[in-house]
């Protein structure tokens, strides 16, 4: 019996060890996981969010805070899938300049936000760079996420269409990504990276 009790320890230490290193595997096509559904290896949780990890996905249901990853980017696409409630407040910020505390006003914000005061820099708009037209709606299904950095340049398309064709800044050149939990539920089951 306690053979056999080691033996099913061995492999949960072992399937759990293979899948954050999957978290990090590169693909075929170049891009990289960033978050595997089982851990936050990769990660710094600052704030008072609360962050569940299991079942593939990553989940935030309590404002408010951060997860922060621990390396530097700097020209890259990222692909991302996520599901938020209609009054979800959060969103994906880029090439952050503090990793201990993150702001629209110290990184570039792509917003998850359907509900926000200011539509036009609600769900798919980067934060006081660049509006969204038209509004886009995230609430209550699956979406997908593509977000471009090359240098000035700054793109970010939802579901396929375009809600910032090209906008240019030039305030941040790299730094951290960091998935943000302000209000209501936010829920990421991919986040790829590949550089440029």
């Amino acid at each position: 019996m306690k053979r056999i009790i080691l033996k099913l320890l061995f492999i949960g230490f072992s399937l759990t060890t293979l899948l954050s290193i999957n978290a990090h595997a590169q693909t075929q096509d170049g891009y990289t996981n960033l978050i595997d559904g089982v851990s936050v290896d990769g990660w710094n949780i600052i704030g008072n969010a609360n962050w569940v990890i299991g079942k593939g996905i990553v989940e935030g249901n309590k404002s408010s805070g951060f997860l922060v990853s621990s390396k530097s980017y700097r020209n890259f696409i990222i692909r991302a899938e996520f599901w938020a409630e209609s009054n979800t407040n959060s969103g994906i910020f880029i090439r952050c300049q503090d990793p201990n505390k993150v702001t629209a006003g110290n990184a570039y914000e792509v917003n998850i936000w359907d509900t926000r005061p200011g539509q036009e820099y609600s769900t798919g708009a980067i934060v006081d760079i660049a509006k969204v037209n038209p509004i886009h709606k995230a609430g209550g299904r699956w979406n997908t996420m593509e977000i471009v950095a090359n240098g000035p340049q700054l793109q970010v398309s939802m579901n396929g269409v375009p809600t910032v064709a090209d906008a240019r800044d030039s305030k941040f050149s790299e730094g951290p990504i960091a998935l943000q939990s302000a209000g209501g539920i936010i829920k990421f089951r991919k986040l790829q990276i590949k550089p440029i």
